[in-house]
């Protein structure tokens, strides 16, 4: 079974903490296929001053040595978040297990692996209010504070809290395919998928009165990628002109309308390329692109491959096909 280590330092955020063991803790297939298990330095309690209570591990970072997986949640204090430096012991367990283990970090948890010197020259995201800071601390690292997640094969790093789950059922996703990810999303009554390029929610004008948002015409879309949406039909259907609901679509998205809804219809096609058997020409019509041509041109932006090498890939397990920047690694 997959071990998956969670290293728990003093002042986590709470929810952190708590993620990886109930999303990986919900895939199984049908038996599980994680096993998570939590320590901290020196296996000694830490505490978290967000709510007031301890985590009592049952490992020291010697598990990390047994570990496939590591995962760093988020922390709100310490010296990684001051000048930039980390206990020796935790800087060099890290190290080594980065040799042989995949890390994840959740929201600032990527301050640990850059103070560890795991993400010098590499591309990474944080939660977006710790940007500044993060780049002032550790200038070598690449960051893209305004995605989810970032996935740079060995390495990935998610933005604030709930993210935390999308990279982990990303993860999921590259190591068993679209099926089982979503089936342990259901489980835990959460979206199945949200690209990792998606924009973070960052703080932003108090919204206009209710009613004025395109939060139910983002659900008539989701129901319909399989019809022609032009921008007029969209705006028609949210009461708003064309001009202000894409404005206010961009400000609750960050992105465009067409944009959205053409990253969309590509997890839709991709999701039916992976558990179906439909023609691809079908596939196309329930997307939503019409033509397979348009299909094929689409997913080949999204991720660089053709529908029939994504179909051919994908319905197996595709861990060892990511490459450095967590594309398929097709020839």
């Amino acid at each position: 079974m997959h071990r998956i280590a969670v290293v728990v330092l003093d002042d986590f955020a709470t929810l952190d903490v708590g993620i990886p063991g109930q999303v990986f803790w919900c895939a199984v297939d049908p038996d599980p296929l994680y096993e998570v298990v939590t320590c901290t330095p020196g296996g000694l309690p830490v505490r978290t001053s967000a709510a007031g209570f301890s985590v009592v591990p049952d490992h020291d970072l010697g598990v990390l040595a047994s570990a496939d997986t590591v995962v760093i949640p988020g922390v709100h204090s310490g010296s990684v978040m001051t000048d930039g430096t980390i206990d020796p012991d935790l800087r060099d367990a890290l190290r080594e297990a980065a040799r042989r283990s995949r890390i994840l970090s959740i929201c600032t948890g990527a301050f640990v692996l850059a103070a560890a010197g795991l993400l010098d020259d590499r591309p990474a995201t944080t939660h977006w209010r710790n940007a500044d800071l993060f780049r002032t601390l550790y200038p070598r690292v690449r960051l893209t504070p305004d995605v989810l997640f970032v996935d740079d094969g060995d390495i990935l790093t998610s933005a604030g809290v709930s993210s935390g789950i999308d990279l982990c059922l990303h993860v999921i996703r590259r190591d068993h395919g679209s099926g089982v990810a979503n089936r342990t999303a259901r489980r835990c009554v959460t979206a199945p998928f949200r690209e990792g390029g998606q924009a973070q929610y960052i703080e932003l004008p108090l919204p206009d009165p209710a009613g004025t948002s395109t939060a139910a015409t983002r659900a008539w879309m989701l129901e319909s990628l399989h019809d022609p949406l032009d921008l007029a039909a969209l705006a028609s259907h949210a009461r708003m002109s064309v001009r202000t609901f894409t404005r206010r679509f961009r400000e609750e998205t960050g992105l465009s309308p067409a944009r959205w809804l053409t990253r969309l219809r590509v997890e839709r096609a991709r999701h039916l390329l992976e558990t179906t058997d439909l023609p691809v020409d079908v596939i196309a019509r329930q997307a939503g692109f019409g033509t397979a041509v348009s299909l094929r041109q689409h997913l080949h932006t999204a991720v660089g491959v053709s529908p029939l090498a994504y179909r051919q890939t994908f319905r197996t397990p595709f861990a060892d096909t990511v490459g450095a920047t967590g594309s398929p690694a097709l020839r």
